[in-house]
């Protein structure tokens, strides 16, 4: 219903799992496999791209010390940047990465890396394991219901899938840029996409959170260059980069309109014909099972999603049937918001406030949850503002509502990083089209270079 990805994880290789976990596939694995493929966003269909990857993991795997080991990579359909690994040699890599890459050996370079936490026997400890089979399954098994946990999902997720130490994330960086060079892939492809991989961390887009226990973007970008430089000199591998970005075109950018779209502090969902607009300061991010925002400290959550209920459930039965904590006596109180029956109610927790509301819009029941640290006094007045901007859809608009996708375009004499942007119908366009390309601002476009472009 409303997809995306549970946590972003601000640098490629941040979840890969125990080298001595089981490496055979069975039905445990294969549930872990699909319970997290649907929670991420479901498979991305790109089979063209996905034949690209398919030989760079054969190639890279070959070059290690350890060529009997098997691994399958697979798409996942989500615009964060994101890559990771479980036990039985799944690797994933998102459709977000994939536009942030600029050829082959920058792919390559994300699966190097990944393998290379396998090699090196990172994370050997079981409870890192379990930690990250406890999130597959909480995810998928609809953990947002309970709104508590649902405010700090996030968060959770985020420290379970970046859990290796700085120094094992630089030596998979090392171990990583030697088998690329020994695969034949050019060892500079990892400079390169740590070095998008940053600007992309800072921007809006990929929400600016950083893991601290991880080595700075830029001591990685360093060492990368460092460890690039022993290999050989530039030039001596391969980039393949017409190939692969001849792979990316059409590949669906940013969020799948018909699973929700956030654009800013703004959600639209063109199928469910609903949309809201969260407060000032808040970060949105749709979910596989709800859209969950965040204030900039932390201090002040947001949960909205379509609640599962029979048939002909009154709101307040909603509210009640649907939160595991106490309701606080006397607050169920009905009313409309632009139109439509809505019930809000209060909870109070040890440390944290909740503002709940249960909405109704045709035959589907949505919760608008907030939550305060206790103490919060704002959190009133940000509740009503929220609930008072959820509305309606009407059809043309949600008409209007396109899906996304990149196109490789090749620059004419006289086009500039301006003129490509003008053509891009998203927020930020200039910087989007910068960060998509790997290029500085101010730069000249070179005539008959081909650049990754946003269109409908």
């Amino acid at each position: 219903m409303i997809a995306g990805l549970v946590s972003a994880c601000n640098g490629f290789g941040n979840a890969s799992l125990p080298a001595n976990a089981p490496r055979v596939l069975g039905p445990d694995r294969d549930r872990d496999h699909v319970r997290l493929v649907s929670a991420f966003g479901g498979e991305g269909r790109a089979p063209q791209l996905q034949r690209l990857l398919n030989d760079a993991v054969n190639r890279l795997v070959m070059a290690t010390d350890r060529p009997d080991e098997s691994y399958q990579v697979t798409i996942l359909n989500s615009p964060v940047v994101n890559a990771f690994a479980l036990p039985n040699g799944r690797l994933y890599v998102t459709r977000g990465l994939l536009a942030l890459a600029n050829d082959a050996s920058e792919v390559a370079a994300v699966l190097s890396h990944e393998i290379a936490h396998v090699t090196l026997r990172h994370a050997s400890q079981r409870n890192e394991l379990q930690a990250r089979s406890e999130l597959i399954e909480r995810v998928a098994e609809n953990v947002l219901n309970n709104a508590q946990e649902a405010a700090v999902v996030q968060d959770q997720a985020r420290s379970s899938l970046a859990s290796f130490s700085r120094s094992q994330e630089l030596e998979a960086d090392q171990t990583g840029i030697t088998v690329l060079a020994r695969a034949g892939f050019d060892p500079y492809g990892a400079h390169r996409f740590l070095t998008a991989l940053g600007r992309s961390a800072s921007s809006a887009d990929n929400g600016g959170n950083r893991v601290a226990s991880h080595p700075s973007t830029n001591e990685r970008i360093s060492r990368a260059l460092q460890a690039a430089r022993r290999a050989g000199p530039p030039g001596m591998g391969e980039t393949n980069r017409l190939e692969y970005l001849s792979a990316l075109e059409g590949l669906s950018y940013g969020d799948d309109p018909s699973d929700g779209v956030v654009k800013g502090r703004r959600f639209i969902h063109a199928r469910l014909g609903v949309a809201f607009e969260a407060p000032e300061g808040f970060t949105l991010e749709n979910t596989s099972q709800a859209v969950l925002g965040s204030s900039g400290d932390g201090e002040r959550r947001l949960l909205f999603d379509a609640a599962d209920t029979p048939a002909g459930q009154s709101l307040e039965e909603v509210l009640r049937s649907t939160w595991t904590d106490t309701i606080e006596a006397g607050s169920l109180v009905p009313s409309t918001v632009n139109g439509l029956p809505v019930v809000t109610a209060l909870s109070n927790g040890k440390e944290w406030t909740f503002r709940l509301s249960a909405v109704r819009i045709g035959n589907t029941t949505y919760r608008l949850i907030m939550a305060a640290r206790t103490g919060g006094a704002d959190l009133e007045n940000m509740f009503q503002r929220t609930l008072g901007s959820v509305r309606q859809v009407e059809p043309e608009e949600a008409r209007r509502i396109r899906p996304l996708k990149l196109q490789i375009v090749t620059a004419q004499r006289g086009d500039t990083a301006q003129s490509m942007a003008a053509r891009m119908p998203i927020d930020r366009a200039l910087d989007r089209f910068l960060l998509l390309n790997g290029l500085e601002r101010g730069g000249p476009l070179k005539a008959g270079e081909r650049y990754k472009i946003v269109v409908e």
